[in-house]
């Protein structure tokens, strides 16, 4: 998937546990875990917003796009 989840750079920028951190935003260990190890299909912004304020960060400390090539090459689209 394109969107990489940085969320455990943030908890050890943070030093905060997985745990405190699930709790803290009102969300299960097992459903952070599926986000920040970027199994997740969809986040909803409220869930988004609270893990910000929490970590005290923007959106996009947490979520970054990465081209996906597929095949190892550059990721240059030539239009063929």
């Amino acid at each position: 998937m394109p969107i990489a989840v940085d969320i455990d750079v943030m908890l050890a920028k943070r030093k905060m546990s997985v745990g405190e951190l699930a709790d803290r935003v009102g969300i299960t260990p097992a459903n952070l875990a599926v986000l920040k190890n970027g199994r997740a299909k969809a986040v909803r912004f409220a869930t988004l917003a609270a893990l910000c304020e929490v970590l005290r960060c923007q959106p996009g400390d947490l979520l970054r796009w990465e081209a996906d090539t597929g095949d190892g090459g550059d990721d240059q689209d030539l239009g063929t």
